[in-house]
């Protein structure tokens, strides 16, 4: 079996790794596509110490972003409640359902965050009450807030 040698890349290539990673390739496939195409270096001390820069710069923005995320968890959670007013049928039902959207407007009117409505989890809510909602912030961070589901009041 051949030898495997290292590279690194200097751009993200499909299913081997990102810029600035270190792989073990084929000597073939290095010497014959990353090569000829710029996708990859050999290393040196010099490039070796310039990929684990960038890797600690990417750690140190990963960490900032998720410290962000734990900001915006604790400005939800203080806030706890938002009301959302729907119109009310018979018994107690609401027309319609209450969504994504709607929950995302009613945190930008009282907080200003911007949420991604991806994010939310909503549980069915078909009926006036209080649920809770999952708001995915981070990929490791996620918020639960309640929601206030009331009848609209007056005739609009």
């Amino acid at each position: 079996m051949a030898k495997r040698i290292q590279v690194v890349l200097t751009q993200n290539v499909d299913k081997l790794g990102g810029s600035g990673d270190i792989v073990e390739v084929a000597p073939g496939y290095a010497r014959n596509f990353l090569f000829p195409k710029s996708f990859a270096v050999r290393p040196t001390p010099g490039i070796l110490k310039q990929a684990e820069r960038r890797r600690e710069e990417e750690r140190q923005r990963l960490l900032g972003l998720k410290q962000e995320a734990e900001a915006r968890k604790t400005a939800l959670e203080t806030v706890g409640r938002f009301t959302i007013a729907k119109q009310e049928g018979e018994s107690g039902a609401i027309f319609g359902t209450v969504t994504d959207r709607e929950l995302v407007e009613a945190i930008q009117k009282v907080t200003g965050q911007e949420i991604d409505r991806r994010g939310v989890t909503l549980p069915d809510i078909s009926c006036l009450g209080s649920y809770k909602a999952q708001i995915k912030l981070h990929p490791e961070v996620s918020a639960e807030v309640e929601i206030e589901v009331v009848a609209i009041t007056g005739e609009g």
